[in-house]
């Protein structure tokens, strides 16, 4: 019994450890995927965000959006911004809803 405890947790802390050292950078995934339109701020006041109309990432309409909200137009896109569902894993996408939580209008 001691043993299969003991197997079971070293499973579970390196499945933590594994979590946390191969977590997605919701900064960097940004900055690669989105930042071209909607800005590094998350302000849509890039020349291709201004021409687009894109929203304010910033703004309580989008911030007010469920994880759930964001995730269906991360993954299938939403007028002229288009689907990242194939490009990006669930990790990837939630990585960068927790970094579009952190450009909130101050």
């Amino acid at each position: 019994m001691y043993r299969k405890v003991t197997v079971l947790s070293l499973i579970v802390l390196f499945g933590l450890l594994s979590g946390t050292v191969f977590a997605s950078d919701g900064a960097a995934l940004y900055k690669a995927k989105c930042a071209t339109c909607h800005g590094p701020d998350g302000s849509g006041g890039t020349p291709m965000g201004k021409s687009l109309k894109v929203r304010d990432l910033r703004s309580d309409a989008v911030q007010k959006q469920t994880d759930i909200e964001l995730t269906k137009v991360i993954s299938g896109g939403k007028g002229k911004m288009p689907p990242y569902g194939k490009q990006l894993s669930d990790p990837d996408i939630a990585a960068i809803i927790a970094f579009i939580r952190t450009l909130k209008a101050k």
